[in-house]
Formats: structure tokens, sequence, C-alpha cells
């Protein structure tokens, strides 16, 4: 019995040993660019990479370890058993080597790992054979032949390990146990271990240089995932003809090159700008006052003293899509997540990239796990420098579900700042919060309601951080913007896409900001972009959703998806839409306003879709 359970972990052994041999092989492939990077990052590519080795090996180690667990109730013969077991490497090898060779030639023309963007490709063979010649065909092939080959040598000799054996009913399942000890071993390694984030490609990243990300990602864990994920389809949201779409979005785009006509609000052009990303603070929270206390008196001194957005909307409903919104001022698309594909997500304009062009240092801190949904690749991919995570903090206080509470990580936060602000460089620095979210376990008691006391901390976490600046000469140049990554169903009867549950509070506070003022301007979060470089003088012609909600001659108005439907409002009403009914299920505003809103929502929805395709 304990040839069978050798067997099932050689079976994963090997298999993280040669999913590992293929980061050297790739930094070999590509010895120019390689060649950049210290000793000490080149390592870290094979440390980091060992994550998704490990879960790719554990996927292929489930059959053996299913065969074995098997075999130790049923009979099986050697010779049976080992055709099995050496059919299955064989096939395994070829995959993989296939999956392998085809990566490293692309990775080339393409400057992303292997993804289910190849089978576009497989749908018009002639023309993608078109494209490859022999210079790419021939050392691919080779590499194919060599690497399969190694895979095949090394698994060959695992089945004859197996032997079948006669065993009394208390060996066999003393054998079942430690064979399934094995397999929790092996769901952990597939799930990526213990942390709230499965294995997704983020957690390999590791570095602002995404060539090391690259070399670190394992490109069977990168085709396979993306594989898996649903495909945006040609014909889906085909509303109108392309050139009447681009009609109606142009129409909504106003003059969106222009910064000309923008009311200068900040007293400099060049501020240090601090993103606080308030998890799921919804306005009927934050408006929330019980027995005469305000939920969030920090946030509404804050408003009082800098810019009230009264008329704010949340692109989405998931942290996910509202941070690209926030960051990217890139609209949530009603059914797929573009962080939750890397090699789209990366191709992203953002905020951090167009102020790092201008000599900014850009950095990203959240108390929890930034590997969750892709995070961490989309950040680095967009720009940001630094990423501080739950992994860095190391705080010595205790951790909820997502991870360390926001009176400590605000308080790191606020000391990295002012440290920021020392250097005597332009920074844009980002802190998402964490402790407003489900299950709402604070260190706090001031709440009966777990939403509103949640709220209520994290109000006092960011308040004291905000006296710290103030109190500092660092406050006359510092632009803090605060704003929600999406609403919540505060009171609980609150459903995904009811308006009440979009609007969340934006403010603009810190010296920068020239004096107070109420903006009652309808604007959604794909706007914070184009809004902000506007007011800095920079370019942002990259930003095509969102307009600048200080130009009183661009078009304003509200725009927010979820469960492939999408809502869409201004001055004059709003609607909801839902895309599967092809119907408006609610709306206020007359006629023409319903049809027109409608429209416009089709417009941007049929564009944003088909961009994320092209991408």
């Amino acid at each position: 019995m304990f040839r069978k359970l050798t067997l099932a972990a050689l079976s994963y052994i090997v298999t993280v040993a040669l999913m590992a041999l293929q980061k050297p092989l790739f930094l070999l492939w590509y010895a120019p660019r390689a060649a950049e990077a210290t000793a000490a990052e080149l390592a870290a590519v094979s440390l980091h990479g060992l994550l998704l080795d490990s879960t790719t090996a554990g996927y292929i180690a489930v059959a053996p370890w299913l065969l074995m667990l098997a075999a130790v109730w049923i009979p099986v013969p050697e010779w049976a058993m080992r055709r099995m077991l050496d059919t299955y490497f064989i096939i395994i090898s070829v995959i993989v080597a296939l999956i392998v060779s085809v990566d490293m030639g692309l990775f080339r023309y393409w400057d992303f790992r292997l993804d289910s963007t190849v089978l576009l490709y497989l749908r018009t063979p002639k023309e993608a054979a078109a494209s490859v010649t022999a210079a790419d065909m021939w050392p691919a092939l080779a590499l194919f032949v060599a690497y399969g080959a190694t895979m095949i040598a090394a698994y060959l000799p695992l089945s004859k390990i197996y032997r079948a054996e006669r065993a009394s009913l208390g060996r066999r399942a003393s054998s079942s146990l430690a064979l399934l000890l094995v397999g929790g071993l092996l769901f952990l390694a597939i799930r990526g271990g213990t942390s709230t984030a499965p294995a997704n490609v983020s957690k390999v990243y590791f570095s602002d240089n995404m060539f090391l990300n690259q070399a670190a990602t394992n490109p069977v864990f990168s085709f396979l995932s993306s594989a898996a994920s649903p495909e945006l389809a040609a014909d889906d949201y085909r509303y109108f003809s392309d050139s009447e779409r681009e009609r109606i979005f142009g129409s909504l785009r106003g003059g969106h090159d222009a910064t000309a006509h923008t009311t200068h609000v900040l007293a400099t052009r060049r501020p240090n700008v601090v993103l606080v990303l308030l998890e799921s603070f919804g306005r009927t929270v934050t408006d929330a006052v019980i027995e005469g206390d305000s939920v969030t008196p920090n946030l509404a001194r804050a408003a009082r003293e800098g810019i009230r957005f009264d008329n704010m909307i949340a692109n989405s409903f998931r942290t996910d899509r509202g941070q690209a919104a926030v960051m990217s001022g890139f609209p949530a698309h009603p059914v797929v997540s573009i962080m939750k594909n890397p090699n789209k997500a990366h191709t992203l304009p953002a905020i951090a990239r167009s102020l790092r062009r201008e000599g900014y240092t850009t950095t990203f801190t959240y108390g929890g796990d930034a590997d969750f949904t892709n995070t961490m690749s989309y950040l680095y991919g967009t720009g940001i420098e630094r990423v501080t995570d739950q992994r860095d903090l190391r705080f010595d206080a205790p951790t909820a579900k997502w991870g360390y509470a926001d009176d400590v990580v605000c308080d790191y936060f606020a000391n990295e700042v002012l440290e920021l602000a020392a250097e005597g460089r332009p920074f844009f620095a980002t802190l998402l919060t964490l402790s407003s979210h489900e299950p709402f376990d604070v260190p706090y008691d001031r709440f009966e309601n777990r939403i509103l006391n949640a709220a209520a901390f994290t109000d006092r976490c960011v308040g004291q951080m905000l006296d710290r600046w103030r109190r500092s000469s660092a406050w006359d140049d510092m632009l803090v913007i605060l704003v929600a990554d999406h609403g919540i169903a505060y009171p609980d009867d609150l459903q995904i896409g009811e308006l009440a549950r979009q609007r969340i509070p934006m403010i603009w506070t810190g010296g920068a900001v020239r004096e107070p003022m109420e903006i009652d301007t309808y604007a959604s979060q794909i706007d914070l972009a184009p809004t902000l470089l506007a007011q800095m003088d920079i370019d942002r012609s990259e930003f095509v959703y969102g307009t600048d909600i200080f130009d009183p001659s661009e078009p304003h108005f509200g725009f927010w998806t979820f469960n492939n439907a999408f809502g869409m409002i201004d001055g004059g009403g709003y609607v909801v839409y839902n895309c599967t009914a092809d119907a408006v299920t609610d709306s206020a505003g007359d006629a023409n306003t319903i049809e027109r809103l409608a429209e416009h929502g089709k417009a941007i929805v049929q564009t944003l879709h088909d961009d994320i395709r092209q991408r």
C-alpha cells in the first residue's frame, strides 16, 4: 500500500519540478530581456512562480491520485494500471509541451503569456498559419519535442512503482486515510493555499517590471484559466450598426480631448494625490443618522471643508469592477470583469500610468490579499510601482476574514503618505479600506446594525488619518479623494442595480482644494480619471468613456451595470434596462427622456463589449 501513496505523491512532486523548469527556459529563451534584471529578480521569478506551478501540478496529479485510491479497494492488474498511467502521462506531456512551445513562440509578438486568445485564431487556421514563419516554427517545434520528451522520461518510471497487492481490511482503510490526506494537500495546492483569494495569475506578480511577472506566470494555468472564463460573443449587445453606435457614443463624449473649458478647483496644478477607496460605502450609509448621530461624521467634515459630489454613481456592485472604473475610467461590463483577465486589464489606461509619466511615484496599500480577483496583476500592469498588502504589513494585531482592520492599516498608510511627502517627489498613493466589507467584523461597538457599525469604524479610522495629515505641512500640497468602490444593501431590501444602491459618496479634500463647494452634476466613477487629469492639465484622451465633471460643455450622466443589465441617469430622469429581457424595468422622466437614456446606455454597452473583445 505504501507504493500507492508514493506514486500519488511523486506524481505531484515530479509535475511541480517539470512546471518549474519552464521559468529558466523562458528566461533563457528571452535572454536579452532577462539580462536587464538582477540575479535576485531572476531568482524571484522562479520563487514566485512556484505557486501556480504547484496549482497546475495539483490538477495534473488528481487523476493518478484517484486511480491509486480506487486501486486500494478494486484489484487492478499491474499491466492494466501501468498502461492507464503511462497513457495519461503521455497525453499530459504532449498537451503541456504544446502549450509551452506555443506560448514561448507567441510571447515575442503578444508580450503576454498564452491565454484563450489563441483559440480565436484556430477558427481561421489558414490565416493563422500564414502568419507563422519558419524562423518561428522550428525553434518552437524543437522545444515541443525536447520538453515533451523530458516530461515523458520523467513520468514513465512512476507507473513501475505500482504493485497489485492483497491486503487486510484494516490496512486498506489506513491506506485510504493516508491517500485522502494526500488528496487534501492536492486540494490546497489547487486552491493556491488557505488565503481568501483562490489561485489566479495575480498571485505570482511581484514587480513593476511586467516582463518578470510574465516570466513567473505558468502558461498552462494562464491558458486553461482564461479558456474556462466566459467568452464574449461578437453578436452580443448588437443594438446599432457600427456607424450609428459611433454617432451615439460620440455624442456622449463632448469635447473630450480638451481641458481649456474646465473649471479649475485646485490651488495647484501638480498636487500630491491620495486616493482612498472606501469599501462598500453607499450614500444610504453615509447619509444615515441614528438617534441624532451621524454614522460618518468624519466624512461629513471632509465634505464641508472640501468638494462634495452629490450625484456620484457607482459603475458596478463589485470591488474589482469599481476599482477599474475609478483607477482606469473603464466602465463595468454587464457580465464579465476585465480585471479577471490580466492580459486585457493591462491594456487599460490608468491614473497611475498617466501620473507616472509626469514623474509621480505610485503606490497601493490594502490590508487584505491583493491577489484577490487578480488585483495585483492589474495594479502592476497599469502603472503602480509598489503594492503593499497583508503579506507585507505583518502587524502585531489580529486579522478578520479579509485581513487587517482599518485602524492599523490607516495608521500605516498615514505614515507612508507623510514619508512620501518628505521625499519631495510628487506621488499618487492609493488605499483600499477593508473593514466595511461583510461580515463587518470590527473592533468597535457604536451601532447595533453591523453595516452601520463597520462603516462608522472605517469613518473613525479615516478621520484620524486625515487629522494627522491636516496637522502636517504635507497637507498644503495634498489632494485627498475619498470615493466608494460600490454601494451596499442598506437598508437590506435594496436590490443590486437599484438606483439608491448605486449612489455613493465622492469627496475631494486637502490643502490643494481652492475652496469648499457642492457639485450636483450627475457623474459616475469613470469620470474621476478625466476630471482629475483635466485639473492637472494632463492629457486625458486615453479615457474615452468618462467626461470632465467640471467642464460645463461636456455631457454629464451616471452609468452603471449589473447582472446583464444597465442603468443611466441624468438631470432629466433615469432608466434601468434589462438586456436579457430587452426591456426597461424601472424609469423616471418623460417618454422622450426614457427613450434617450435607454439609447445612450445601449451605445455605451455595445461600445464597451466590443472594446473588451478587441483588447
